[in-house]
């Protein structure tokens, strides 16, 4: 299990998980309750999913991430962030990439997140 997962739009991190820091256990009741709200089914893509998977309901809430961050609403954003990475121990990455008003989400459990890092750009007199 990865310690670090993270979210990348277009290449570029939005979120960082650390799964060492303990969840408080309000926010793990949370989690249960959207399972418990997944447990009556789901509609992904037009499809209504009766009894969802594991993998169902990871794609379902990482496309509700993407709308949470298309949105700037950010306590959902870290809320299905947190979900993800607690149901799915071995992901390391969700990358979202946008192409005009679509997007693709790719969920990478075989290749580690490296931090970025910002660098600073010197100006031009």
């Amino acid at each position: 299990m990865s310690n670090l997962m993270a979210v990348l739009l277009n290449g570029v991190a939005q979120l960082e998980y650390y799964r060492d820091r303990p969840l408080p256990d309000h926010q793990a009741l949370h989690l249960d309750k959207v399972d418990q709200k997944m447990d009556n089914g789901i509609e992904v893509g037009g499809e209504y999913i009766s009894h969802p998977n594991q993998d169902q309901r990871a794609r379902f809430v990482a496309a509700n991430l993407v709308h949470a961050l298309k949105t700037n609403n950010e306590p959902m954003a870290g809320a299905l962030c947190t979900y993800l990475a607690n149901r799915l121990p071995d992901l390391k990455q969700i990358k979202i990439v946008e192409d005009g008003d679509d997007f693709s989400v790719d969920l990478v459990f075989d290749e580690d997140y490296k931090k970025q890092v910002a660098v600073a750009v010197p100006q031009m007199h």
